[in-house]
């Protein structure tokens, strides 16, 4: 499903390299030694985005079961269902609810107000009806839990009164909009940096997701707050959609920045954003989760996102145990990484499909089909190591390389980005003990002849299986394109960087 974000948001073995970086930033205490099971407890939850509107192609409960499965795993308590208005949606409910129940899993109902309307507050309570007794349903304080995509405004008491029993409501109101008086919680939404108008950061605009924490935590007096977490922000549609929605926000080491603010705010709730919006490119699930295609096939084909859950798993278990530091929770050494496809500078004006362009904010001039807030990308290959001891990280991108000392727990490392292949290791004691090369080069050309700014993402050890989008998730891949698009490409011989040709 598309979605406009609202306005107004407060919110191969590699010889010993020897460039080097700043000492990263990194998570380490004393806890290293202290077993998990002695930690603390909490009645802290983690909920993930899930969007229902992409999901019309599913036959039965099965088919949402590698995702509850994928999710509870990683430790996630429930999926936030994002609902419109499609006539597909209670078929489709239902089959997530008899799945979530069959896999140890909760859900519950979020209302996107971009389909529903403030005025339909009783059509709203009805649904809340129709699934709270269902045995997958999240009930929080013995209330049946019920969250929204904006909906300032809608008229709270019809929703409690047509639910017919007491329910926890934590919007996505807004402070200085909604009414925090009528709540139970409420989610903020912004997970990204932005200038506080639901754009990247301007000079002098600059609103960060720790400024919204604190909004939030004002107008909502000591109800409990879903802090926002979220990896990425990129979406690129052109001729797909009646409005502009052609932007990125600065993402880079998001994920691993943000997670540290969890650990440090300790909020009761945590909601990843999201599960599968392929659309906006923050997706955590993987790509063959069965889908159909808005269009965001052209730049989520062979970008899969599985190591950002990976990455998330033990500051997840660390959250949830009410500790400030993950190192304790590392089950296995890991390497994430991940990387744009292309330097920012590329020009793609040529073949681009989006032309409609965006005004530049500092300078009202427009820039053809480069999304608006590319310039606050940085052209760097980002690592994340999770490491029960210290080791030494090595990268080589294209004819770039760095090495970095990582500390013992979980550490952030920058390299700069070369088009070429990407090659990585980790060695202790002048031993690899990790090692590899990405099935995704970083080319100079543009593939599939569009400005793609969504993250590719890998992970040593690299995973046994190659995730791809799914025919019905490829459906709209060729429409509106200038150049031919090879299909899924990673680990197919000769295609890493296709050559472009004209589409006849």
């Amino acid at each position: 499903m598309l979605r406009e974000l609202l306005t107004l948001l407060l919110v191969g073995l590699m010889m010993p390299l020897s460039w080097a970086c700043p000492t990263p930033t990194s998570s380490t205490t004393d806890l290293s030694s202290t077993p998990p099971t002695t930690l603390g407890t909490t009645d802290r939850l983690v909920f993930c985005h899930f969007i229902m509107g992409i999901t019309s192609n599913r036959q039965s409960a099965t088919d949402y079961d590698d995702d509850m499965k994928r999710a509870k795993d990683a430790g996630i308590d429930a999926f936030a269902l994002n609902i419109g208005t499609d006539p597909f949606t209670d078929t489709q409910l239902g089959f997530a609810y008899e799945s979530a129940a069959n896999n140890g899993m909760q859900v519950f109902l979020s209302f996107d107000f971009n389909w529903w309307n403030i005025g339909q507050g009783s059509a709203v309570g009805a649904k809340v009806q129709q699934y709270a007794d269902h045995s997958a349903q999240l009930k929080v304080d013995g209330k049946v839990f019920v969250s929204s995509f904006v909906g300032d405004g809608v008229d709270v008491n019809a929703i409690k009164s047509a639910a017919g029993q007491d329910i926890f409501f934590a919007p996505n109101f807004h402070p200085g909009q909604g009414n925090f008086d009528e709540i139970q919680g409420a989610l903020n939404w912004m997970g990204w940096p932005s200038n506080g108008n639901n754009k990247a950061p301007t000079p002098g605009q600059n609103v960060s997701v720790a400024e919204g924490d604190e909004a939030y935590s004002t107008a909502l007096q000591g109800k409990p707050y879903i802090a926002p977490v979220s990896p990425w922000f990129s979406t690129h549609y052109g001729s797909e959609v009646s409005y502009s929605k052609n932007w990125v926000f600065p993402s880079d080491l998001l994920w691993y920045d943000r997670w540290q603010e969890i650990l440090a705010l300790g909020s009761r709730f945590v909601e990843i954003i999201t599960w599968n919006d392929y659309g906006e490119s923050h997706y955590v699930g993987p790509l063959s989760s069965p889908h159909t295609d808005d269009g965001a096939s052209k730049w989520a084909m062979d970008m899969p996102h599985n190591g950002w859950l990976d990455m998330a798993k033990p500051f997840i278990a660390a959250y949830k145990a009410g500790v400030t530091d993950a190192l304790p929770f590392i089950d296995e050494e890991k390497l994430v990484y991940w990387y744009r496809p292309t330097k920012k500078d590329v020009n793609c004006d040529g073949t681009d499909t989006t032309t409609q362009g965006n005004a530049n904010n500092a300078t009202g001039d427009f820039f053809a089909g480069r999304p608006n807030g590319y310039e606050s990308m940085a052209d760097e290959v980002f690592v994340v190591s999770l490491l029960k001891s210290p080791a030494l990280v090595t990268v080589q991108s294209g004819d770039q390389s760095a090495t970095f000392d990582a500390p013992a727990g979980i550490s952030a490392h920058q390299a700069p980005m070369g088009v070429g292949k990407q090659q990585f290791a980790v060695s202790r004691n002048g031993q690899n003990i990790l090692s590899g090369t990405s099935l995704k080069d970083i080319v100079d050309t543009c593939i599939c002849g569009i400005y793609n700014f969504n993250a590719y993402v890998g992970t040593l050890p690299a995973p046994t299986t190659i995730d791809r989008l799914q025919p019905a998730g490829l459906a709209l891949l060729s429409q509106g394109l200038k150049v031919s698009c090879p299909t899924n490409t990673l680990g197919v011989s000769g295609t890493s960087s296709p050559t472009l040709v004209a589409r006849v």
